[in-house]
């Protein structure tokens, strides 16, 4: 095969080419450099001191055709297109920021650099200087008069409208998608930008940012099967953290007054468009505050991040416009049931009542539930799909929520939140217990849970116990899905596309 027929090659659809082929090509035009000692793997260095976006930027008003002698440009980019014959050739090389056009010219680079770079491939890093001009077409543009292989590309990169649509492939393969892709690329800044402004959020109103571990000999704080490993030189086993809650508590009891930390959590659990093994928590806590605090705190956190990220705090995921603007609803889990439903679990004392009014509704309740995980359960199956705009569901049974301080005005109720968008959880929130005897009790009952075998229920935590005996301030605390904030304010449909690297099964 010719040279000049595989670069015709190279902007036909993947599918019809001998991959094997183009890469042996490749691999004899980098053999061809490495013999006449211009290895571009022994580049170790380029002045890239210029991007195209900010090229762009600073130079919109030039004359058509007129260079900006007096402003040289450097920069480094992987190279897109080629087009042109003879003695001219225009190409695009797109760098971190995008891409701009670039025309090399034999009479500006000389003959022996033309001649190499005709021979360049499609996915090739190049580096560049030269003079920016405007063309006749009116495209800002960089009139080559240097130009360096920095990188040989020994792989084809894929036709985009046909090697791009396996998004199993796409996962798999994030660094192509992200060559290939600019939408892909522009949701993983957006990423950054909300991790960062939540920090910033944070930060702003009093939080110190700590660390906790992630390797633990118990794994609390959460309802999750946990990752289990194991430390050889101790020789015991340990659990990758599902939460960092007991660790921020303790905090509050060594004298910090506002904590957060963001970080990956793991869980051993199911996979889908909502859940990934490994994904991205903050939780916070704030002494002397409660949860009612904390539903101040994220919304208004949320509806900063989406007029900094989406210039708005009314946004349209998926479709569905969504108002994030605070005030956000706010309302029992009970009342949020009969709103629903019509029915009041209000007027049942009984475990045998509650079944009887759950099953009034067409909800299948196993033997042996109790009263507060049937109003979970018909929560579950009846509501929470039907929360589309932000709204806070407070107030939960106690038997699902073993770290909460109870209600005053009713102890089979716990002062807590979640907080629903689009009929998903984004965050969980608790007025923290803080009595040692209650805590010791609900570890006790939630051990009995793991021994009958719910893998999922908390372990006991002695040291936890101890840390509330020497005492801990009334707290408020908050955990926010950090990976599903981001699906919302991206307009991601799965949580796989808003990570650059998720679970895979191997293909083998």
């Amino acid at each position: 095969m010719s040279e000049e027929k595989a670069n015709q090659n190279a902007a036909e659809p993947q599918e019809e080419q001998d991959v094997n082929e183009l890469i042996r090509i490749r691999m004899e035009k980098l053999k061809e450099l490495q013999e006449k000692g211009k290895d571009p793997f022994h580049i170790v260095k380029f002045d890239n001191k210029d991007n195209s976006k900010d090229i762009k930027e600073k130079f919109v008003d030039p004359v058509e055709g007129e260079e900006i002698e007096e402003v040289k440009v450097e920069m480094a980019g992987r190279l897109m297109s080629k087009r042109g014959h003879g003695k001219a050739t225009f190409c695009d090389i797109q760098d971190m920021y995008g891409r701009i056009q670039i025309y090399v010219k034999l009479d500006e680079v000389g003959e022996e650099a033309y001649e190499e770079f005709k021979k360049y491939d499609i996915g090739d890093i190049i580096g560049v200087s030269g003079v920016v001009f405007k063309t006749h077409m009116g495209e800002i543009s960089i009139r080559v008069k240097e130009l360096t292989l920095l990188c040989k590309s020994l792989r084809p990169l894929p036709e985009k409208f046909h090697g791009l649509k396996d998004m199993d492939l796409r996962y798999r393969q994030r660094y192509v998608d992200l060559i290939m892709n600019n939408e892909v690329k522009d949701t993983f800044f957006k990423r950054s930008a909300i991790i960062k402004g939540i920090r910033k959020y944070l930060d702003d109103h009093g939080y110190l940012e700590v660390d906790t571990p992630i390797l633990s000999t118990i794994a609390g704080g959460a309802a999750a099967r946990p990752f289990i490993t194991h430390h050889n030189t101790l020789d015991i086993d340990m659990y990758l953290r599902i939460a960092n809650e007991l660790y921020l508590k303790r905090c509050i009891v060594g004298g910090f007054h506002k904590v957060y930390e963001m970080g990956r959590m793991f869980r051993n659990e199911g996979m889908d468009i909502k859940h990934n093994p490994e994904f991205t928590n903050v939780e916070l806590y704030a002494a002397y505050e409660d949860y009612h605090d904390m539903m101040d705190i994220m919304e208004g956190m949320i509806s900063t991040l989406a007029k900094d990220i989406c210039g708005s705090t009314k946004i349209t995921y998926q479709g569905t416009e969504i108002d994030l603007t605070p005030s956000w609803k706010r309302i029992t889990m009970i009342d949020s049931i009969k709103e629903v439903t019509g029915i009041d679990f209000n007027t049942t004392d009984t475990d045998e009542e509650a079944k009887k009014l759950a099953e009034s509704i067409g909800i299948e309740v196993e033997e042996g539930m109790v009263r507060g995980n049937i109003i979970n359960l018909v929560f579950e199956e009846k509501v929470e799909d039907t929360l589309i705009q932000p709204t806070f569901i407070m107030d939960y049974p106690v038997e699902i929520s073993p770290l909460t301080k109870r209600k005053p005005s009713d102890p089979r109720l716990v002062e807590r939140f979640e907080a629903f968008i689009g009929g998903r959880e984004y965050g969980n929130a608790y007025s923290e217990l803080n009595d040692p005897i209650d805590q010791k009790e609900r570890f006790i009952e939630q051990a009995k849970e793991r021994e009958a075998g719910n893998e999922e229920a908390n372990m006991m935590d002695d040291d936890f116990v101890q840390a509330l005996e020497y005492g801990m301030p009334p707290t408020g605390g908050l955990g926010i899905g950090v990976d599903r904030l981001i699906m919302l304010l991206t307009d991601s449909f799965s949580i796989r596309d808003i990570l650059l690297f998720p679970t895979m099964k191997p293909n083998n």
